[in-house]
């Protein structure tokens, strides 16, 4: 495949993927959507909801964000009444993050109400087509994880505060 032909690949898999994202929400709705959530916002309860307990630090790395914007969309999150904090015993300067109960209900639904619309979508497929799509996955998954190297990324923040280096995430986000 030349390197025409590797563009064009990148540009189609934005584009469906960006494609299945929209449906999925047209369909299904926006989770919690009574709160209006942005969508760094949403990101930081996603990377909560799969790592319960998480540090601040780590959901941070997690990101790609700095500590300080994590501990501000911590704080939004906290008077809205998605995020619960707690303080580490081992290490009180440590914070700890959970979802509130009526958060991960709210999420659980809104998660059950897409998986059934996406099941459904991939019962049309043939039993080949969903064995090549499941095939597909890791392969999409280490797209995502190799698009930045830690050494020589450039990520330039939502909050306008510049470029930085990105960690390399170790957690789902």
């Amino acid at each position: 495949m030349d390197d025409d032909s590797v563009v064009d690949l990148a540009d189609d898999l934005y584009d469906v993927i960006g494609l299945l994202r929209r449906r999925s929400r047209r369909l299904v709705g926006a989770p919690l959507p009574e709160l209006a959530l942005s969508g760094a916002q949403l990101e930081l309860v996603r990377v909560v909801r799969r790592n319960p307990g998480v540090a601040v630090a780590e959901a941070a790395r997690v990101l790609g964000l700095a500590p300080n914007t994590v501990s501000t969309l911590v704080g939004q999150l906290l008077a809205l009444g998605v995020l619960e904090r707690e303080r580490d015993d081992q290490d009180r300067r440590v914070a700890r993050l959970d979802l509130t109960p009526s958060a991960r209900s709210g999420l659980e639904q809104w998660r059950d109400r897409r998986a059934q619309a996406t099941a459904s979508a991939l019962a049309g497929l043939t039993s080949a087509e969903r064995s090549r799509l499941a095939a597909a996955l890791p392969t999409i998954a280490r797209i995502a994880a190799d698009l930045l190297e830690p050494t020589d990324a450039v990520v330039h923040e939502s909050d306008g505060s510049g470029p930085r280096a990105e960690p390399e995430p170790v957690m789902r986000p």
